[in-house]
């Protein structure tokens, strides 16, 4: 069967690392293949998809070499971050963008522009502005941008990690219509919806080593404790953590947070309405709604990142009269990069430290404690922006926490996350929440609202239209989980 892409021996190093990412690495898809690369968070999945496309070394300039490297002439990418490949403004412009590639004349393109936004289920008016969208609509935006090059081969780096689960049904609905025929390499930690699609899963360690190759079910089959060890997702990973759970305590403090004919604004526009809400110590509420609903325009109103009005108040008094706000509200962005001031991970750590005079012993004692805690030791003197997806979501959390803040709002913090990693991460907070912080927690994930969250709050057209008090909250919080 004639080769798609054929690597051999493969070398590469970031600057900033002590090693080599991968190390004579060979590896070869053929034309037609579905192939799934599966691997911890950080293993090196999504940089071997760029090599695969050219990205690096030709528009990422990264170390590497090797004997042989054989890519596709026609392809097209989805990357993790959607906001990393948009060339345009607005949403038409940027189909258009790729039409214009093909040499499509401008007559058809309205047409071909609006059968593609219904192909990913996106429905929005052509011209709106990308910055408008929500990450999710910003992830399908992408993939019809990308399906508008009818490319021979598809790279399709978690493509669907910000959407909702019909969503999510919906883009891989459509990858497995239009990839008929096609090359389709994926990086997918949300693995349900594409089991049945691959032809093939190529396992990674770790150390970016290739640990299995062959069919899914031998793969699972055969490696299923090397996977499990791992920290990787697979088929029934909820079923077996729930057997080392222990039960959770339950209890509700005092009123941190009361919100009363609350309103968050875009400009002169009330994009998000919250007639009345509290928030006591002690509770995780869960943030659900469809993608672009204002899930996380309202937790950037609660951070007052955007101009709000009505009543809110914070610890007994006035929003306005709690500054700076980061002493009592720990943020994460839905994209981590957003948050990111510093030129490496040790000193990213350290700056909200230094920002409040903190003892430098101090300092170093807590920056080694969260790089332990958050699986970060390796990476400590790279860029935050060199970081995987994970490591980068992992960071943005560790960074946030630092100031001993009561309130956690959180934006998708599991997104881009391998198992282990996300079970640490929830953990963590869990021991945060039963010492009397309180959780504020956007997700599309109901593996996690069924067993961590006390309360949902539903979230429809930009408006809080539901906060439901979850009675049967399940155990759930393994024992001793760590970040390794």
């Amino acid at each position: 069967m004639k080769q798609a892409i054929a690597i051999d021996r493969l070398r590469l190093k970031f600057p900033g690392s002590d090693g080599l990412l991968f190390r004579d690495l060979s590896l070869s898809i053929a034309e037609g293949e579905k192939v799934l690369l599966l691997g911890p968070s950080g293993c090196g999945k999504s940089t071997l998809l760029q090599v695969m496309a050219g990205i690096i070394p030709h528009s990422i300039d990264v170390p590497m070499k090797a004997e042989r490297l054989k890519r596709p002439e026609r392809w097209g990418y989805v990357f993790q971050d959607p906001d990393a490949q948009f060339c345009m403004p607005y949403a038409d412009e940027e189909i258009a963008f790729a039409l214009e590639n093909r040499s499509v004349p401008r007559h058809e393109m309205p047409v071909r522009i609006r059968a593609l936004l219904n192909q990913v289920g996106l429905e929005i008016a052509p011209h709106t502005d990308i910055h408008t969208l929500s990450g999710g609509m910003k992830q399908r935006l992408a993939l019809a941008s990308v399906l508008a090059l009818e490319p021979d081969v598809l790279f399709l780096d978690e493509p669907t990690a910000l959407l909702d689960e019909e969503g999510t049904k919906a883009v891989w609905q459509t990858v497995k219509k239009v990839g008929r025929g096609k090359t389709v390499i994926i990086v997918e930690h949300k693995i349900d919806h594409v089991l049945d699609f691959v032809d093939r899963i190529v396992l990674f360690g770790r150390d970016g080593r290739i640990i299995a190759d062959g069919e899914a079910k031998a793969v699972f089959s055969d490696y299923k404790d090397v996977i499990a060890a791992e920290g990787i997702w697979y088929p029934g990973v909820w079923d077996d953590y729930d057997r080392t759970a222990r039960q959770r305590t339950r209890h509700q403090g005092e009123e941190l947070l009361r919100l009363d004919r609350f309103r968050g604004f875009r400009g002169r526009e009330a994009k998000i309405y919250v007639p009345k809400a509290t928030v006591h110590a002690g509770e995780w509420i869960a943030v659900t709604g469809k993608n672009g609903a204002g899930k996380s325009t309202l937790l950037h109103a609660l951070m007052q990142l955007i101009r709000t009005d009505g009543e809110y108040m914070l610890l007994g008094a006035d929003i306005k009269r709690q500054h700076p706000i980061y002493r009592h509200i720990a943020f994460v962005f839905q994209n981590p990069e957003w948050q990111f001031v510093a030129h490496s991970v040790r000193e990213e750590l350290a700056y909200s430290l230094r920002l409040e005079g903190r003892p430098e012993a101090e300092i170093e004692e807590t920056i080694t404690r969260l790089l332990r805690e958050f699986d970060l030791v390796e990476q400590q003197d790279q860029h935050p922006y060199q970081l995987s997806v994970g490591q980068k979501r992992r960071l943005s959390v560790a960074a946030s926490i630092v100031a001993g803040q009561r309130l956690f709002l959180l934006d998708e913090p599991t997104f881009g996350q391998d198992a282990k990693n996300t079970f640490a991460l929830l953990a963590m907070l869990e021991s945060y929440r039963e010492q009397g912080a309180a959780i504020i927690m956007v997700t599309h994930d109901e593996q996690i609202v069924r067993r961590f969250a006390t309360r949902r709050w539903v979230v429809e057209d930009g408006a809080l239209v539901r906060d439901e008090r979850l009675a049967a909250v399940e155990p759930v919080l393994a024992e001793g989980g760590t970040w390794r």
